[in-house]
């Protein structure tokens, strides 16, 4: 009995922290979220690294939130597919800078509990606002690099505000127990 709840407990923490949680864009705003997520490994050299490649650019609608039901939310790269209302049908892996190969979202190298999710965590995000339904860019300057707090691959700030103010964005992770929750808010 020992025996099988120690596989059973080992399983659960394994798919828990695979890809090293789950990211969620909340969209607050009422412009359309225009941009690029991209996950690595924080433990050293950056790699592997992992971003969408189909859709080019992720798109989040104005007022797309969890009080809505509308958030991107991705718990992990292959289950995204089935379960995200903003499904990523590609990925680019990455394994070094001169490594990079496209995997579908069901391939082996992106299942939870491989060495690709395994060693990488969202950690950074490149996007611009859009006026919903448009490619005009939001007012403001709305656009922004974010990366979470203690990023050395990516060295940008977690936080942006608007020149006026009126609008911001962030960046975060939260941990819970053994699975992390990678927020990017846009208000």
């Amino acid at each position: 009995m020992k025996k099988i709840l120690t596989v059973l407990g080992i399983a659960a923490f394994s798919l828990g922290y695979s890809q090293g949680g789950t990211l969620v864009v909340n969209n607050y705003t009422p412009y359309d979220f225009f941009g690029a997520i991209i996950a690595h490994n924080f433990a050293g050299g950056c790699y592997p690294y992992v971003n969408h490649k189909d859709p080019s650019m992720i798109t989040v609608p104005a007022n797309s939130n969890m009080g809505t039901g509308t958030e991107l939310r991705y718990d992990n790269y292959r289950d995204q597919y089935t379960s995200s209302l903003y499904p990523v049908t590609e990925w680019q892996v990455s394994l070094s800078p001169t490594n990079g190969q496209p995997r579908l979202w069901s391939h082996p190298a992106v299942m939870p509990g491989g060495v690709v999710s395994l060693n990488t965590r969202w950690g950074a995000t490149k996007f611009q606002m859009r006026i919903a339904g448009t490619t005009t860019n939001a007012p403001d300057n709305f656009n922004a690099n974010l990366s979470v707090a203690g990023n050395t691959c990516y060295l940008s700030d977690d936080y942006f505000t608007t020149s006026s103010g009126s609008n911001s964005a962030e960046m975060f992770t939260i941990t819970s127990g053994s699975t992390n929750y990678t927020y990017i808010q846009l208000y």
